[in-house]
């Protein structure tokens, strides 16, 4: 008897965010020493497979993420992101084109190859 086996694709969702002239190298930085206990608090609202892109002062994010809006309802909750937050948006200008309501720009995904 042979066992099918089934992988199951977690969502993925993508964003931009931008950065104030002149605090590119500070972003860089603090992002090659995320905190251990943020790492883990991404995990435990299952964000996973996170990659953020910058080119000058435009960043594009990527996660997998069950439920995006959950995961960040969690996040904005928890003690150890809020922080993280407060001193992330000191190096954060508002992106272009959001409209009223958005935290997020959010990108569609318009093609994929595995």
């Amino acid at each position: 008897m042979a066992v099918e086996i089934v992988e199951i694709r977690m969502p993925r969702v993508a964003f931009r965010l931008r950065i104030k002239a002149g605090k590119e190298k500070e972003y860089d930085a603090a992002h090659r020493n995320v905190w251990p206990a943020l790492l883990t608090k991404l995990k435990e609202v299952g964000i996973s497979k996170y990659s953020i892109y910058r080119r000058e002062q435009d960043l594009f994010l990527v996660m997998q993420v069950d439920d995006f809006d959950a995961a960040w309802r969690a996040l904005d909750q928890d003690p150890i992101n809020l922080q993280w937050q407060k001193e992330m948006k000191l190096l954060f200008e508002p992106v272009p084109g959001l409209k009223p309501g958005e935290k997020f720009a959010m990108m569609e995904e318009v093609f994929y190859l595995e």
